[in-house]
């Protein structure tokens, strides 16, 4: 407990950094009121017939106003017509699996016992669930239930038909959507690649024009579905009046890994099933209904390094089994990745208090004191959710402790990693609509979505809320938000 001296110097201590940041905030206002007070005050001093004075004194005809004015309008033309088009998110909707696909631990330890006779893998498997931060309710597809899993070309194309359609589905229900009214398509799964593509399957179910600009992602792990996001703002930008479907997703049948090595068999106990659809426009009259403004897409890509490169690794091993690794260092190159990322979207996103800081502390670790540790921006004022991949309860932990984020901040994260797993590129879907289904999305409020993925890659999107959004009565979350959020305890015997 502290002592009151210790208690009211943290007190004072907070109110001067509040002061600080609102003087560094609003140091333009805060200047310029004074000038225009004292000018309006000069201007009332002054009568009718001094200041019909001045006006003549300035000798203007109208050549020199009209010249003026057209010059005024030219200048405002050009920024207007340079301005990138906002681009609006619409809706979106997550695929919700059925009871039927639903995993306990008692369940998947079972098969993994009926599949494996190697006691060294059931028991690294056992350790690493115990301590995943999943719970008993995340799902895999139906190929996976098999003893042993069914891992064929068309199970795969099974779940991929399951999962895309009916998020896609739920999309057209809540936005009336038209499939003549969809002008791009941008699809993106990292493991399963058919031909025809996924793109070309949803084109044929749809129906789509034959004008559709369609793209199907794959190879670009987590962090994909901001790649998409990303791609599908570029072609909104181009192409005027437009609608952009979405569709992330990463299908588990092909990918379930039956061999032994410790550093594959990760995958097998973190990802599970799952689906999002995002329905963007650059249509003004879509402002109206739309949740959400895009802001910024940030993308950072270490693959040039070696070690970067190959931490999440497809590949097969000793006995021809194929899965993923993951390095022991994935969380030190998440982290790196992270900082590079961060380093670029701070200057857009934090206030100029935070943006001063920071150079004040950079220039002093250079010049006076190179022990001084790095400030860390507070990005809690920038942001008011946060959407964390939930790639696991490490990627987490990490990006808790790195951004000083209080434990509600990392809630949304950390309770779709328990309800639903790792999903992969469309997890930070889920936990907007987490946060959505708890009523605490207003109006003003801004998102900021980080993924990672393999490569290795950091992505960043931020999105402005248009207007406060009413609690969801259909989405992934509706039959369970009342019971969330749930202690998730560090280990969970077995």
């Amino acid at each position: 407990m502290p002592t009151g001296g210790v208690f009211s110097g943290s007190v004072n201590l907070k109110y001067v950094k509040l002061g600080y940041q609102y003087l560094v905030n609003h140091f333009l206002t805060l200047l310029l009121v004074p000038v225009m007070a004292a000018t309006a005050l000069e201007l009332a001093r002054l009568g009718p017939g001094e200041l019909l004075s001045l006006w003549r004194s300035l000798e203007l005809d109208l050549v020199h106003i009209l010249c003026s004015a057209f010059l005024v309008v030219f200048v405002g033309t050009v920024y207007v017509m340079s301005r990138p088009r906002p681009v609006y998110l619409v809706d979106y909707a997550c695929y919700k699996p059925p009871a039927s696909c639903r995993v306990p631990f008692a369940t998947f330890m079972e098969h993994t016992r009926l599949i494996s006779d190697d006691d060294k893998r059931v028991r690294f498997q056992t350790r690493i669930l115990e301590r995943s931060g999943l719970g008993e309710d995340t799902c895999l597809p139906p190929a996976n239930h098999y003893i042993p899993p069914n891992p064929s070309m068309e199970a795969s194309r099974a779940e991929a038909q399951v999962v895309i359609f009916s998020a896609i589905d739920d999309l057209v229900r809540r936005t009336g959507l038209k499939p003549k009214d969809i002008d791009i398509l941008v699809v993106n799964c990292s493991l399963f690649s058919p031909t025809p593509s996924l793109s070309a399957m949803i084109i044929n179910k749809y129906k789509l024009r034959s004008n559709i600009r369609s793209f199907n992602l794959s190879g670009m792990g987590c962090s994909a579905g901001l790649i998409s996001i990303d791609l599908a703002r570029d072609m909104l930008q181009v192409h005027p009046n437009s609608n952009a479907l979405v569709v992330s997703t990463e299908i588990i049948t092909p990918n379930f890994y039956q061999g032994s090595r410790r550093d594959m068999l990760l995958p097998n106990c973190l990802f599970r099933m799952g689906a999002a659809a995002i329905l963007l426009s650059n249509r003004r009259r879509e402002a109206r209904r739309a949740k959400y403004r895009l802001v910024h897409v940030v993308r950072t890509h270490k693959g040039a390094d070696d070690r970067a490169y190959r931490c999440v690794y497809q590949e097969e091993d000793d006995q021809g089994f194929s899965g993923i690794s993951l390095s022991k260092e994935l969380m030190a190159i998440a982290g790196d990745a992270l900082k590079s990322n961060i380093t670029t979207i701070g200057p857009l996103v934090l206030p100029m208090s935070e943006q001063l800081l920071f150079f004040f502390r950079l220039v002093g670790r250079k010049l006076i004191n190179k022990t001084w540790k790095p400030y860390i921006p507070d990005f809690k004022l920038a942001f008011e959710h946060f959407c964390i991949h939930a790639g696991g309860r490490a990627v987490i932990d990490e990006l808790q402790k790195n951004l000083q984020l209080s434990p509600r901040h990392v809630e949304a994260s950390r309770m779709t990693l328990h309800r639903f797993g790792n999903t992969s590129s469309s997890s930070l879907w889920y936990e907007l609509a987490y946060i959505e289904a708890k009523g605490r999305m207003r109006r003003g409020d801004r998102v900021w979505q980080i993924g990672f993925g393999s490569g290795f890659k950091c992505n960043s999107a931020v999105w402005k809320c248009l207007r406060s959004i009413k609690t969801p009565t259909n989405g992934p979350w509706d039959d369970c938000i009342h019971r969330y959020p749930v202690d998730v305890p560090e280990v969970v015997k077995l």
